[in-house]
């Protein structure tokens, strides 16, 4: 019982720990205080179960805006087989994808019925890729080859990306006319960086938090972040980077001179649209699941002061996720700062990028055509 107890109040002290790190203004004491008061009685009590998905791809796929039970059920058995994977039990791996292959072949028209009539050909064809990979999957968990089985899974998953991208049909929302100022991204881009220890590559989610990817879309496009260093980088807990001047600041217009605000922007799981200006907690929705949560490593999240839930502006961060300190769905980042996206590739470079090092570029290289630009 004492372990217990102790290891909730770690869990507690390490998640506000890192919340000070993430703001652009570091937390005063006082600010500490008050964020520790309100949630220590209520909140460690009802921590929500947790969700085990920590793979920046598989969020993606599964924070799409589509509801068609029947792809996500392949997608469920493909995912799945992840875990087992690890505890290598090869006969269950074989079930999955025996289930998976079954959906496939009874529920074909099912899925296709949530494709637009002009991408169904494109819809059938990876169809018939998917049904037919399921066979190497098998044979590589029947020969116990865990290397085979992940290659074969990671395709199938792929292909599935593909075919749920092919259902979505038009934007899912209206983004307030408040923030027609503000570039906005109606649907997802991909970004390659290149720093001084390796590339990094990342696909922003505009269909959860379009103002939130829109702008660092839009300063990705702008070149605003080559040659700019990482100013704040905590083992286990972030990386940071975005500020021109090193004065811990934002991006200023130059076309209006002004400091361009971002407001706090975050899309909870069942709701039609994103809440905007205030964190979870402060509507008394921190139980509430965010479509985009702080899950996986390399999440990347914008940066605000810690008295200012709209005044974000062009730093970011890169959660420096770790299961053991802050198991997926048990922390207190949810809810509290804007998740826009995922690390998909550079996990490894990310372990070795410290405070100096540097973003030599990046680059938007699939999605900019998704970028609106402000109105006038």
């Amino acid at each position: 019982m004492k372990i217990k107890k102790i290891c909730a109040s770690l869990l507690l002290c390490t998640a506000l720990s890192i919340a000070c790190l993430f703001s652009a203004n570091p937390v005063q004491a006082s600010s500490l205080n008050s964020l520790i008061n309100p949630l220590s009685n209520s909140l460690i009590a009802g921590l929500p179960p947790g969700n085990a998905i920590t793979d920046g791809r598989a969020l993606l796929r599964y924070s799409l805006p589509i509801d068609n039970k029947e792809i996500r059920q392949v997608q469920d058995e493909l995912e799945g087989i992840s875990n087992r994977l690890r505890s290598k039990r090869w006969g269950p791996i074989q079930r999955d994808a025996s289930k998976a292959e079954r959906i496939l072949a009874r529920k074909r028209d099912a899925i296709l019925a949530s494709i637009p009539a002009d991408r169904k050909a494109q819809a059938e064809s990876l169809l018939d890729s998917l049904s037919a990979g399921i066979e190497p999957l098998k044979t590589a968990a029947e020969n116990k080859d865990k290397e085979g089985v992940w290659t074969e899974r990671k395709q199938l998953l792929n292909q599935v990306g593909e075919i749920e991208e092919l259902m979505v049909d038009g934007y899912p929302f209206e983004v307030p006319a408040e923030y027609d100022n503000l570039p906005q991204l109606k649907g997802r881009a991909t970004v390659e960086f290149t720093t001084d220890k390796g590339n990094i590559t990342v696909v922003a989610d505009g269909y959860s938090a379009p103002v939130t990817a829109g702008n660092f879309i839009d300063l990705v496009n702008k070149k605003f972040y080559d040659g700019l260093p990482f100013i704040r980088a905590e083992d286990f807990y972030v990386l940071q980077t975005g500020d021109p001047e090193g004065k811990d600041e934002g991006y200023i217009d130059p076309k209006t001179k002004e400091y361009r605000a971002i407001p706090m922007e975050i899309l909870v799981k069942d709701d039609e649209q994103p809440i905007y200006g205030s964190t979870l907690e402060e509507l008394g929705r921190f139980m509430d699941t965010p479509v985009l949560p702080f899950n996986s490593y390399g999440s990347l999240a914008l940066a605000r002061p810690g008295d200012n839930n709209n005044g974000g502006s062009s730093q970011f961060f890169f959660f420096l996720f770790e299961a053991e300190l802050t198991p997926a769905g048990r922390n207190l980042l949810d809810g509290r700062y804007a998740v826009f996206g995922y690390t998909i590739d550079g996990k490894d470079v990310l372990r070795n990028l410290s405070a100096g090092d540097k973003i030599i570029s990046a680059r938007v290289v699939d999605g900019l055509d998704n970028l609106i630009e402000p109105k006038a």
